[in-house]
């Protein structure tokens, strides 16, 4: 039995997304971290910064922009669960913010952008 091509597509985006932030200097601390609300893709340094990661993936422009996809909803829900993985880490007192990778795999060569400081960790 075949894996879901959504499924497939997000590994996919998600490995892209790590080699693009270590060529940023970031360094991947943890990655699809499941939390009592929801998944974090991945958790990563930029020097002294704690930087919690959601990436989107996309095969075409048919239902908009990766990045749009992380609306309010989804923005408390990731909100949630780095306030529950700084406290459950000793990490509370860290700088901490939300990046965004948007990944979109139309055409020949898949394009990446970061979103830094896409959205607040007090934006609850």
């Amino acid at each position: 039995m075949s894996a879901d091509p959504r499924h497939e597509l997000g590994r996919r985006g998600e490995g892209l997304a790590v080699k693009f932030l270590r060529k940023k200097g970031y360094r991947i601390v943890d990655r699809n971290v499941r939390t009592p609300y929801g998944e974090i893709d991945l958790i990563a340094r930029q020097g002294k910064t704690l930087v919690f990661v959601e990436v989107k993936a996309r095969s075409d422009l048919s239902f908009g922009r990766p990045e749009e996809a992380v609306g309010p909803v989804k923005q408390r829900r990731l909100i949630r669960s780095a306030r529950h993985w700084l406290a459950a880490n000793g990490s509370s007192d860290e700088p901490a913010r939300f990046d965004v990778v948007s990944v979109l795999e139309s055409g020949s060569r898949p394009t990446l952008e970061l979103l830094t400081n896409a959205f607040d960790l007090g934006a609850e």
